[in-house]
This record gives structure tokens, sequence and C-alpha cells, in this order.
């Protein structure tokens, strides 16, 4: 299914986006050494009630996933890439953590995903594989403007991560939004420009170029939902929601506030 949105939808998931974002920035101004998985779990579980949203994670339960996730935020650490499932682990100095949000608010989804390094140190690596991603993420949200195809926001992002070095898996990335948090069309991280639907005004994309190390390979945890890199080389997440414009690109999923 893809949607296309009317304006009063549009703006509806615009306040979405808003609490995805400020949601994400509290969850990472309280990711320090020391802290648990599982507090930011429950933290993002009460930020979320008390702003009147649904949780698109507790329940869900797709093919790939061994039953309902039962958490509010995926929590990716080092190797952990995609759909990190919360559990009793300490952050220690030096860590790469991905925190990757969906939430439902008025009926409409946003999802989004930052990356960041816990603690003072700042391993070269894990700097590099953050700023790729996030140019990445640029680049596709230049792509995305109306009369663009798919395959030009895939094009533009999978340059990127290649230049960057970087393998580039495409099983998992992108996908429209809506009134559920995962529709058509997929927007893999690599593909041929002027491939694919037709970008129009009110379609909701969201992109999340992420990376691996040294591998395109996932293997997937004993938990049955977590994404590692299949080598445990460290890993990488950044992601916004988009609402195609008239003008371009709108992104949805920015904070309120710094």
């Amino acid at each position: 299914m893809i949607e296309i949105l009317n304006p009063a939808e549009v703006a509806r998931a615009r306040e979405a986006g808003a609490l995805v974002a400020d949601i994400l920035q509290a969850m990472k101004s309280r990711s320090t050494v020391g802290t648990n998985l599982l507090d930011i779990d429950d933290w993002t579980r009460s930020m979320i009630n008390e702003a009147g949203g649904q949780s698109c994670y507790v329940d869900y339960a797709p093919s790939f996933g061994r039953g309902p996730f039962g958490h509010y935020i995926c929590t990716g650490v080092n190797d952990a890439v995609l759909h990190g499932r919360p559990h009793d682990y300490t952050l220690a100095d030096g860590d790469l953590l991905s925190l990757d949000l969906a939430v439902i608010k008025n009926g409409i989804a946003a999802d989004s995903a930052i990356s960041f390094i816990v603690g003072e140190s700042r391993p070269a690596e894990s700097v590099a594989l953050i700023g790729a991603t996030e140019r990445a993420l640029a680049a596709g949200i230049a792509a995305a403007r109306p009369g663009a195809r798919i395959g030009d926001i895939s094009h533009a992002i999978g340059s990127v991560l290649g230049e960057a070095g970087y393998p580039v898996n495409t099983q998992f990335g992108g996908h429209g939004i809506g009134s559920t948090m995962h529709q058509d069309p997929h927007v893999p991280n690599s593909g041929r420009p002027g491939r694919g639907f037709k970008l129009r005004p009110g379609l909701l994309l969201a992109l999340e170029p992420w990376v691996m190390a040294d591998t395109a390979e996932l293997i997937t945890d004993t938990d049955g939902w977590t994404l590692k890199s299949a080598t445990g080389c460290r890993t990488a997440h950044s992601e916004h929601t988009i609402a195609i414009t008239s003008n371009g690109a709108e992104i949805l999923t920015l904070p309120t506030r710094a």
C-alpha cells in the first residue's frame, strides 16, 4: 500500500515527527556511561504515553521477528544495527549506540534513528561510520522531489556510502510511512537512478541509510530480533521521515528544541 496524505494529514505527521525527534534527543542526553538499555526503553514508554502517542513497536510482529517486539525503542550497541531489542546492558565509554523510534500520534506515524558515541571516547571508526550515514541521509533527502523516482534517492544514498568505502546491504532500507509504520515503496540504500515509483506531494518516506564497517552480511541475535554485523564490526544508522512537497522534501523528524 502506498498512501498519499492530504494537507491535514501531513500537518498531523509534523506533530508525530516532532514527538519522535524530541524523544530521541531526550534519550541521547540520558544515554551516558552507566545507563541501562532497559531504562532507556522505560523512559521512552513514559514520554510516548505522556504525549498521547502510540508505540509502533510493542505489538509489532513481522515475519522476520520472533513474536511481538515487546519494547518501545530499538537500542543497537556497537555491532547491532537494526531492530535492537533492549536488554539488561549497561553502556560503557566509547559504545556506539543507535536509537530507532517510531510513534503514531493522531493516526499518523513517524520514524527516525540516530547514532552517537557514549561517553568521552571518540573512536575514529565510529565517527566515520556515523558521519557516512548522516551524509548519505542528507543526499537522499536532497534527491527527494516531485517527479523524481525512488531509484534517484537510493542512488544518492548508495553513492555516498560506497564512496566512503562501506559495503551496502539492500535487504533492509527506507520505506513509505503514513497511517502505519511500514508501507510501500521500499527504498533500498543503493539503486539505479530513474527507476521505481515516481514521487508526488503528500507521499511520506522514512529514509534510513545504515552501514557496517566491513561487511554487508547480517546475522540475527539469539533474542530473535536484533540484527548484527556478521563479523562483529561496528555499525551506524541514521533516519528521518520526510514529506514530499511541491518544493521538495520537508524533514518531519527534527527536534523542537536543541
